[in-house]
């Protein structure tokens, strides 16, 4: 991904989305590392936002959440949080949310984005909030930390690698932390986006 370079913006179903974008579904490369070290892109981030900064970042992006809420006349409830070096921002309520998650969460990803950039518009900075909707990130995170384990697990047992479907940086790094709770394993991502895949190997 080109880091902020932004697709088209488009409607879909009903909601004002990004387009495929470089930036749309996935997040900073730093979130791409099999080791879980952030350093090179989190600590900088880090020392220049501090938590006052973060807590902005969420009330900015609640606000322009709630503005379009309000515009698509969705009910949904806006939790604003802090986890790390990340304003995280929720919304919880309403079947109508399921519009805003779209298949595969690609809906959510776009979303997302835009709502990075509305921050941007404020703040000035490049925003790495994460934004979730009915529970459907929390959901894919805690399943693919238990892909994670599985996988490690055979590859352990059986001593083949295994090539996991292709996703976004996120996920990826959700994986990557999984496998590396499991000893002698490790992993690492292979191939360009969006096809850019983790691969699982024994140790040597």
């Amino acid at each position: 991904m080109a880091q902020d370079e932004v697709g088209t913006v488009e409607r879909v179903g009903g909601v004002i989305a990004a387009a495929d974008g470089p930036t749309a579904a996935g997040d900073p490369a730093g979130e791409d590392n099999p080791a879980g070290d952030n350093s090179a892109v989190g600590a900088g981030k880090a020392a220049g936002n501090g938590i006052d900064t973060l807590v902005e970042e969420g009330e900015i992006a609640g606000d322009y959440l709630e503005q379009l809420l309000d515009v698509l006349d969705f009910d949904g409830d806006i939790d604003l949080d802090v986890e790390g070096n990340r304003a995280m921002v929720s919304i919880d309520g309403g079947a109508d949310l399921q519009k805003l998650v779209g298949e595969g969460g690609g809906v959510l990803d776009a979303l997302q984005e835009l709502t990075r950039l509305a921050v941007q518009q404020v703040t000035g900075e490049r925003s790495r909030l994460m934004l979730d909707v009915a529970g459907w990130r929390a959901a894919r995170r805690t399943k693919l930390s238990a892909l994670g384990s599985a996988v490690a697990a055979r590859v352990l047992a059986s001593g083949a690698r295994e090539e996991l479907s292709p996703m976004t940086p996120f996920e990826r790094k959700i994986v990557h932390d999984a496998v590396a709770a499991v000893p002698g394993v490790v992993s690492e991502s292979e191939g360009a986006e969006p096809n850019r895949r983790v691969v699982v190997l024994a140790v040597r």
